[in-house]
């Protein structure tokens, strides 16, 4: 994921979805925008449901030359091809996936609001780090990474930042200059047409 002159979008799937039609959904989203990686992060732990789904969307995926990273689940990138690994706390395991799975695999860690966990994960290997949510979403423990936080990684920090949680289009506005992908997942896929709700959201970028 090579950081851009202006932010990308990194689509992440929904928690769960019925297999038959998501998949389509997915590629209508990938053909008519330029996605820079999709994340598979599903809820369930039933392995069997996570591989079924893994290799739908990869397919997809691949035959679109997107990456493709799933939430978590280490074991399961190389097993089914996958291209990284999105771990969600934070630094803990960056330094493990990277040497389980190798220089040429995506690394990414999730650092809610915290630089400090977001530098250890950049030392510790990874590809790039992702704060939110941006806007309160009222899950969660009321965390909220806040724009300076962005504009402090962004003038101080080498390594590619995701914004994720909470986005709307007057979000992606104010953080467009301070973020090099958003995140962007539950903001759309409540939509009929989730590639026209990515394209109203993504407004401000055009």
């Amino acid at each position: 994921m090579a950081t851009p002159e202006q932010p990308q979008t990194y689509l992440i799937t929904p928690p769960s979805f019925e297999l038959s039609r998501f998949p389509d959904r997915l590629a209508a989203v990938l053909d008519r925008h330029d996605i820079a990686c999709v994340r598979l992060a599903m809820a369930t732990q039933d392995a069997a449901e996570l591989s079924r789904a893994a290799d739908a969307c990869r397919e997809v995926a691949h035959a679109r030359d997107v990456a493709i990273v799933v939430s978590d689940q280490l074991r399961m990138v190389e097993t089914l091809g996958l291209d990284g690994v999105h771990l969600s706390d934070g630094a803990r395991q960056v330094r493990a996936a990277r040497k389980a799975l190798g220089a040429d695999a995506i690394v990414g860690a999730f650092s809610r609001g915290s630089s400090h966990d977001g530098m250890t994960a950049g030392e510790g290997g990874a590809d790039y780090v992702a704060f939110g949510p941006v806007s309160d979403t009222g899950l969660g423990d009321g965390t909220v990474a806040e724009q300076d936080l962005f504009a402090w990684w962004s003038q101080m920090i080498e390594l590619p930042v995701v914004a994720e949680g909470g986005l709307s289009v007057q979000m992606i506005e104010t953080l467009a200059p301070v973020t090099d992908f958003f995140g962007i997942g539950p903001e759309i896929w409540d939509a009929e047409d989730a590639s026209s709700a990515l394209s109203g959201l993504l407004a401000p970028l055009r």
